[in-house]
This record gives structure tokens, sequence and C-alpha cells, in this order.
């Protein structure tokens, strides 16, 4: 990267960077998305904007976190920093995201 890159423009407002969000996905969905890392940083102001930046990189995530309402899937739980959260939940950079796929049985 040019160090022009990193200085200001003349007549531009420097805009901060956002810092990005962290999200853990769990292993039962990495292993379909081949190249998914458990750990991806990305940036995101909402757990909606969060899915559609998972989807981005790997086509067809959305359809494993999400209905057709949408909303996230009966059997996925997102929390972000320790709180459950909805597709509404807004994401401060840095959050912690942890998405958590239910276990049921008998």
């Amino acid at each position: 990267m040019g160090e022009d890159t990193l200085r200001e423009r003349p007549g531009e407002t420097p805009q901060p960077a956002q810092a990005p969000v962290l999200v853990r996905l769990p292993p039962h969905l990495v292993v379909l998305f081949p190249g998914a890392p458990r750990l991806v940083a990305l940036v995101a102001g909402s757990v909606a904007e969060m899915v559609d930046g998972l989807d981005a990189r790997w086509p067809g995530m959305r359809e494993r976190l999400c209905d057709e309402t949408p909303a996230i899937r009966r059997h996925i739980n997102v929390f972000v920093d320790g709180r459950r959260a909805r597709l509404s939940t807004p994401l401060a950079p840095g959050a912690d995201v942890f998405v958590i796929t239910a276990i049921s049985g008998g």
C-alpha cells in the first residue's frame, strides 16, 4: 500500500475506519462452506448486515442462518456480547458475535 493511500486527500473529511465485529461460527456450519473459518472479522452495523456479509463471502450461508420471513432460524441462536440477538440487533464496532446451533434430542 502506497504512502499516499494513508494520507488525507485535499477537501475530504477523514473517515475513521470502523472496527470489524468478530463472528464465531459453529463447526457444523463451516464444514458446509469450504474455506470458511470458525472466526470471521467483518464490518457490519447490525446482525442482518453481518448475515449479508457472510453470505457475500460464502453464498448460501444466509439460507442456513435465516428463514424466509426473514428471521434467524428456529434452531440457530445468535448472541452479541453475551445477549441473544435478532436480525435487527445493532452491532457496535468490535462486538463479539457467536452463532450457535441448537442441539435437540430426547
